[in-house]
């Protein structure tokens, strides 16, 4: 175990990296893999960590972002997360609490989960809830291969390093959906003017309404399993070239 001074000196290292993560304006999965890495050298006794975020109600939430600081840690938090949906990372998040474990091979509290870990030469775990304004918005899960790895000092650790953990993922998370957003509505914007297009030339052709010119472009659209812009842009393209046919 390591001294106090030398766990001190981490924690503040891993909250100033942190801290800079706002700054640094990385990516959702590039800030994920941050704090990941952080995690291991913040919290004593960690060989790799998980971060995953989370959406839904307990009884329903799904991870909807994810990142492991090490390859044995993607392979353990996809077996608790994707496959069994049981895991200390689960728990914390269903408890909004810490729990840990030193030996996951006889571990009781996730009879699948455990000896799987235990198999692939995991036998300790610390999992913490990330929880923003009370509400739970996803779970961080510490592994060692060595069996009791995490006690209660290192729980007090991981605790400390949770919470500005928790904001800077969800924080990430709201910028990587504002992005998204923005993307969607300048792709909006770009193409209602070909769909506007196409729903004159099928006016002008079947003599039908907009709304009903509108509902065939729809249902071409769903036919052809295509978007409705690239529907749009086909049926302009084709009006295109037969007016210059006519007049050449």
């Amino acid at each position: 175990m390591t001294d106090n001074a030398t766990t001190a000196a981490d924690l503040q290292a891993g909250l100033t990296r942190l801290a800079g993560l706002v700054a640094d304006s990385l990516g959702l999965p590039q800030v994920l893999a941050e704090v990941a890495a952080s995690a291991v050298r913040a919290i004593p006794g960690a060989d790799g960590a998980g971060v995953a975020l989370m959406h839904g109600e307990p009884e329903d939430r799904t991870v909807t972002a994810s990142a492991a600081s090490v390859p044995f840690v993607s392979e353990v938090d996809d077996i608790q997360y994707r496959m069994l949906h049981e895991g200390p990372g689960v728990t914390a998040a269903e408890t909004a609490h810490t729990v840990w474990s030193g030996s996951l091979g006889g571990e009781q509290s996730w009879p699948r989960f455990g000896p799987r870990s235990g198999r692939l030469g995991v036998h300790s775990a610390l999992a913490l809830p990330l929880m923003v304004s009370g509400r739970v918005v996803g779970a961080m899960t510490v592994y060692a291969r060595a069996k009791d790895s995490f006690d209660e000092d290192a729980a007090r650790v991981g605790e400390v390093f949770a919470k500005p953990a928790a904001v800077a993922v969800h924080n990430a998370r709201i910028l990587a959906d504002a992005l998204t957003l923005t993307d969607q509505l300048q792709t909006a914007l770009l193409t209602r003017p070909v769909i506007d297009q196409a729903i004159g030339i099928i006016r002008s052709r079947t003599g039908r309404s907009t709304s009903e010119s509108f509902d065939q472009l729809r249902t071409m659209s769903q036919a052809e399993h295509r978007k409705l812009a690239t529907v749009a842009e086909r049926i302009v393209d084709e009006a295109v070239r037969r007016a210059r046919a006519r007049r050449s």
